[in-house]
């Protein structure tokens, strides 16, 4: 099936992906291998013990953000998720700067992780062949992988993304269990969750480390127009992946501190944080295991890759059919229903940004990806806060029987807890670049400058072009806008009408656009 309207060209593949393929492109989006082996260690030697129960802190802030977000999703259909979400609940100049802030926190977060690609696959080949590999074809040619990929139809990257998160999964099960089977070093214990681990100087930066390993949960939704039945696939895809990866990463760093001892731990991730799950694993299941953990960290990085390519494809076509970005980046192949033209463009920026670091002489790791990554994380975050606040904004002015909790109580608390965690990351940001205090501000100031420059974007398209600002994502098929959708999915006004204004004005929530 194709979402395309009759002489309109080829759409996406709706009725495609059921809950479980959208919880695959979620999750292998976070990388659980890679934050695992590569962050959880850092996180460790900053912390202590208490670390699991920040995951699991950070994973019940991000569920309750998921109750007002999976609430919206049944009343807001447009394809720009975030962005659609802000401009419905606080007007088209917030929408607007959070379109493109969500356009740059996305390609932050995938052209950053090609320097990862090229960086642990260089790890990679040291360690089990004893290869210096460079880093700069690897990520080129990453590169043209994950263009192919995202090419193709999206139920082949979905089938792809299923594969490598089974085998990234399975080998910290195979770890877990190792651990369990034989007792860890000093028996099984709780102590990470007691009050005196938990509540200690470094939670604020166990916090921070926490939130960014959900990066990327929230693009459940821009997946709704190639959904099963999206109503129902959407929220529960949701729910399963903020379900999966707190509980996840919480077993799995447990299980790497029963495997030292708690009073190890810590020691053992301070002197080597690159190596502790390879020698967790070396212990207690074998040398084997941890040869095929380095080859899985590498495809971890490529599922990553390709989640957030296909995301920023699916930002890129909604964008282009509100005439915000050219029509041309909007088209689907005609056979493989997929957006390739914003694949191509995609790659290409990805290119252009990769080929710089590397002519600079860069690191891969400490400047392309934590340079690149940082501001693409709190940008990202930044939009889950507007969003947040967006949800009760939106459901005071439009019809509904949804309850206060999911409307007003449970956004509003997400938001409190999203505000403090971007703080918090704002507070130790040095912990995730290493950089100086200059390249910190810039990274920081970055995700301010770039919603301010879309919201004077979207001043000038409602002087020159009011018609792309006055339809600017509004439902499919409403005003003028592209695409169709069922009658039940619209928003109505009082007395069950369709409201003329895809942006209606409220007394409780003014419009920031309003003159």
């Amino acid at each position: 099936m194709s979402d395309a309207s009759p002489g309109s060209g080829p759409g996406l593949r709706t009725g495609t992906l059921g809950s479980a393929d959208i919880a695959f492109f979620v999750v292998s989006a976070a990388a659980p291998l890679t934050v695992m082996a590569g962050v959880a260690p850092i996180a460790l030697a900053l912390g202590g013990v208490g670390v699991p129960a920040g995951y699991l802190l950070a994973g019940i802030t991000l569920a309750v953000f998921a109750v007002g977000f999976t609430t919206m999703s049944r009343h807001v259909t447009s394809g720009g998720a975030f962005y659609a979400y802000i401009a419905r609940g606080l007007g088209p100049v917030a929408g607007i700067g959070a379109a493109l802030l969500a356009l740059i926190g996305y390609n932050g977060m995938e052209i950053g992780i090609y320097g990862l690609l090229g960086s642990a696959t260089g790890d990679t080949g040291r360690a089990l062949w004893g290869l210096d590999i460079p880093w700069l074809p690897v990520s080129l040619a990453g590169l043209l992988l994950i263009w192919y990929c995202g090419y193709r139809s999206i139920d082949f990257g979905a089938k792809i993304l299923a594969v490598l998160l089974v085998a990234e999964t399975g080998i910290l099960v195979l770890l877990a269990g190792g651990v369990l089977v034989q007792g860890g070093a000093d028996g099984l214990g709780l102590a990470s969750f007691a009050p005196e681990h938990v509540l200690v100087p470094g939670t604020a930066a166990v916090l921070a480390f926490a939130f960014a390993a959900f990066t990327g949960f929230e693009s459940t939704v821009i997946y709704r127009r190639e959904a099963r039945d999206p109503v129902r696939t959407v929220p529960r895809a949701t729910y399963a992946a903020v379900a999966f990866l707190g509980t996840f990463y919480a077993f799995i760093v447990w299980t790497v501190i029963q495997a030292f001892g708690d009073d190890a731990v810590v020691k053992a991730a301070t002197d080597d944080p690159g190596g502790l799950f390879f020698a967790a694993i070396t212990t207690y299941v074998g040398a084997w295991a941890a040869d095929l953990m380095h080859l899985l960290i590498v495809t971890s990085v490529l599922a990553s890759l390709l989640a957030f390519h296909n995301a920023i494809n699916r930002y890129t076509l909604a964008l282009s059919e509100g005439g915000v970005l050219p029509r041309a980046l909007g088209r689907i192949h005609p056979r493989h229903g997929s957006p390739y033209l914003a694949g191509i463009a995609q790659t290409a920026l990805g290119a252009v940004v990769v080929l710089g670091f590397g002519i600079a002489g860069a690191d891969p790791y400490t400047q392309l990806l934590l340079w690149v990554n940082t501001p693409g994380m709190i940008g990202l975050m930044a939009l889950m806060l507007l969003a947040a606040l967006a949800v009760p904004c939106y459901f005071r002015r439009v019809r509904h029987r949804e309850g206060v909790l999911r409307t007003v109580v449970a956004p509003l608390v997400s938001a409190v807890l999203l505000a403090v965690a971007i703080l918090l990351i704002a507070t130790k940001v040095h912990l995730f670049t290493g950089a100086s205090d200059l390249v910190n501000t810039v990274l920081l100031a970055l995700v301010p400058a770039v919603f301010a420059l879309g919201a004077v974007l979207a001043l000038w398209l409602r002087r020159h072009r009011p018609e792309v600002y006055a339809n600017f994502a509004a439902e499919p098929g409403a005003s003028g806008s592209p695409g169709g959708h069922d009658d039940h999915d619209t928003p109505r006004g009082p007395g069950g009408d369709r409201p003329t204004d895809p942006h209606p004005r409220s007394e409780a929530c003014p419009q920031p656009t309003s003159s």
